[in-house]
C-alpha cells in the first residue's frame, strides 16, 4: 500500500466551515472559543490548550470558567425553567424540530469534526450525530404519549464524558428541553468541545433554553451537581466520580441518573460456535473499548482456552488501527478502520502501566498487536495510539483485575466450574452489560440471571440501547432513575406525588427483571 502524505480531512477547513455556519461561538478576535450562558455566547474564561489525539495538535482552546461565572450560568437557566415550562408542547416539538433540522444540514461537518476531537474513526464520528438526531426524532414523534400531564422538573444538569457528545450528551439535551425543561451541559475537558458548542449553538437559535459551559470538575462540580437551582442531574462518567456525586446527593432532595463504568464481562461455556464469537470479537473492538459497554474480561471455560485462543488472535489480527483522517468518505480502501487513538497520550500511558503491572504481578500475554506504517502519515505523532493486547492468568493483585481499562487492553480467566464462572464475571459488584455464550440456550438463559449485570446477551453482545429499550445499571455501575424510552421522559418529569420513577436509589422501583 503506498504511504499517504496528507490527510484527507483536514482540520483548517472544517474550522473555515465552523466559523461560516456558528461564528458567535467566536471571541471577536476569531480564535478564542466562548462559553453559552444567560442566553448569549460570552465569557472566554481562562483559555486551556485543547490537543488532538489524531496527531498531538493543538485544535483550539477551551474556555474554562471559575465558579462564579457558572453559578450565574446555572441562576439564569432557573429563570429561563419558568418561562420554558409555560411553552406549549406543540410550540416545543416545532423548535426541537428546527434544532434537528439544523443539526442535519450540518451532519458532516460534525462527524469530521468528531474525528478530530476524539479520534472517531470516519464511520463511527457519523453513527454519532446520525443516532442523536434519529433518537431525539422518535421522540419529538412520540412524546404526546410518553409525556401525558407530567410536568417539567426544572433545570437539568449534565455532566457527560467524551466518548459520545451527541448519541449520549446532546441526545438527553434535547430530550430533556422537549419535556420542557431547561438544560444546563458541561463540555467535557477531554474532547468535543468544538462541535458541541456548534450544535449548542444552533439549539439557541431554534430557541431552545440550553446553556454550555467549560471547566475544570473540581471547579464546577459544585455548581452543576449541588446548587439548589439544579433540579436533576444527568451523569456519565468514571465510578470514582460517580461515588462522590452520589454522596454528595444523599442528603438532597433531587432527581439523578449516575451512569458508571464496571467491568463488563463475556462468559463462555460448552461453546462451539466459534465463527460467531470471531465477529463479535471484532464489533466489540468498535473505538477501542472506550465505551461504557465495551466487553474486557471473557471467562472462558479451561477446555476451550485453544479454541478461543485461535478465534481470538485470528479475529483480532485483521482490525485495523491507524490515522482516521486519512478517510473522507464511507467507500475509501480506509474506511474499514477498527478503531484510531485512544482519547489522548496520558490515557495510553495509563494502558502501558496497566499492562506492565499486569506482566509484573504474573499475568501471561497471549497478544500483542503492532501498529502499520501505511495507516498513517509519515513521522506524525502516535503517542496516543494502541495496538490491541490481551492477557491471560491475570492475578487479583493486579489493578486491571477489578478495573475496567477503557481502552484495547482484553484479560481472559479461565475457569473450570459453572461457579467459578459466575463468580469471576461478577467481579465489579455491577456491569451495564454482560453476555453468556452456550451451545445449550436454556442453561445460558438460567446462568445469565445470575450475572450482575443490567442487560445479559446470550450468544450476543448487548449494547446500551436506546428508543423504546430500558436501560441502567446493577450494583456499583448505576445510581438513581433508569432510562431509555418512555423511562427517559419520565426520569427528567415529575407526575403526581405517588407516582415513583423506575430505578435504583431511593424514591425509586426497581424494574421486575433487574430485581
Amino acid at each position: 500500500m503506498p504511504k499517504i502524505v496528507s490527510p484527507q480531512v483536514e482540520f483548517s477547513g472544517l474550522l473555515a466551515q465552523i466559523k461560516q455556519v456558528t461564528p458567535e461561538i467566536f471571541a471577536d478576535n476569531g480564535t478564542n472559543y466562548l462559553n453559552l450562558l444567560e442566553g448569549r455566547w460570552q465569557e472566554a474564561g481562562k483559555p486551556q490548550d485543547f490537543v488532538s489525539p489524531i496527531d498531538g495538535s493543538t485544535l483550539g482552546q477551551l474556555p474554562m470558567l471559575d465558579r462564579a461565572t457558572a453559578l450565574r450560568a446555572v441562576q439564569a437557566a432557573h429563570k429561563e425553567a419558568a418561562d420554558w415550562a409555560k411553552v406549549d408542547l406543540d410550540e416545543r416539538k416545532r423548535r426541537v424540530q428546527d434544532c434537528l433540522d439544523q443539526l442535519r444540514a450540518n451532519v458532516d461537518l460534525i462527524g469530521k469534526l468528531l474525528m478530530w476531537e476524539i479520534g472517531k474513526t470516519y464511520k463511527l464520528g457519523f453513527t454519532d450525530i446520525d443516532r442523536c438526531i434519529d433518537g431525539a426524532q422518535w421522540y419529538v414523534d412520540h412524546i404526546e404519549d410518553m409525556l401525558g400531564k407530567r410536568e417539567p422538573l426544572g433545570v437539568v444538569s449534565n455532566i457527560a464524558s467524551w466518548n459520545y457528545p451527541f448519541s449520549v450528551l446532546m441526545h438527553a439535551v434535547l430530550v430533556q428541553v422537549l419535556c420542557g425543561n431547561a438544560a444546563v451541559a458541561k463540555t467535557p475537558t477531554d474532547g468535543g468541545f468544538i462541535s458541541l458548542s456548534l450544535a449548542f449553538a444552533l439549539a439557541r437559535r431554534a430557541g431552545l433554553p440550553v446553556t454550555l459551559v467549560s471547566g475544570s470538575g473540581g471547579e464546577l462540580s459544585d455548581v452543576l451537581v449541588k446548587d439548589q437551582a439544579i433540579d436533576c442531574l444527568s451523569f456519565v462518567g468514571g465510578r470514582y466520580n460517580g461515588r462522590n456525586i452520589a454522596d454528595a446527593l444523599a442528603s438532597v432532595h433531587k432527581r439523578y441518573m449516575l451512569e458508571m463504568e464496571g467491568v463488563n464481562t463475556y462468559g463462555i461455556w460448552n461453546f462451539t460456535d466459534w465463527n460467531s464469537l470471531g465477529e463479535q470479537l471484532k464489533k466489540g473492538y468498535d473505538y477501542g473499548k472506550q465505551r461504557c459497554t465495551a466487553y474486557v474480561r471473557f471467562v472462558v471455560q479451561r477446555s476451550a482456552f485453544p479454541q478461543f485462543l485461535e478465534t481470538y488472535q485470528t479475529a483480532i489480527r485483521s482490525l485495523k488501527v491507524g490515522n482516521p483522517t486519512l478517510v473522507d468518505n464511507p467507500d475509501d480502501k480506509l474506511a474499514d478502520l477498527a478503531f484510531g487513538p485512544v482519547i489522548n497520550a496520558r490515557q495510553a500511558e495509563d494502558l502501558d502501566r496497566l499492562y506492565a503491572d499486569a506482566l509484573k504481578t504474573g499475568a501471561t500475554p497471549f497478544y500483542e498487536g503492532q501498529l502499520d506504517d501505511s495507516l498513517f502519515l509519515p513521522g506524525q505523532d502516535r503517542s496516543a495510539y494502541r495496538a490491541p493486547r490481551a492477557l491471560v492468568n491475570l492475578p487479583r493483585q493486579s489493578e486491571l483485575y477489578f478495573k475496567e481499562p477503557f481502552g484495547p487492553i482484553d484479560s481472559v480467566v479461565l475457569v473450570d466450574r459453572v461457579e467459578e464462572l459466575v463468580g469471576e464475571m461478577n467481579i465489579s459488584n455491577g456491569a451495564l452489560v454482560a453476555a453468556v455464550a452456550s451451545d445449550d440456550a436454556k442453561w445460558a438463559e438460567r446462568t445469565a440471571k445470575e450475572v450482575r449485570a443490567f442487560k445479559v446477551g446470550i450468544n450476543k453482545l448487548r449494547s446500551r440501547g436506546d428508543r423504546e429499550e430500558v436501560f441502567g445499571g446493577l450494583g456499583e455501575s448505576w445510581k438513581g432513575a433508569f432510562v431509555g424510552g418512555k423511562l427517559l421522559v419520565e426520569a427528567v418529569t415529575q407526575g403526581a406525588p405517588s407516582e415513583l420513577v423506575l430505578g435504583n436509589y431511593e424514591d425509586a422501583i426497581l424494574l421486575p427483571e433487574t430485581t
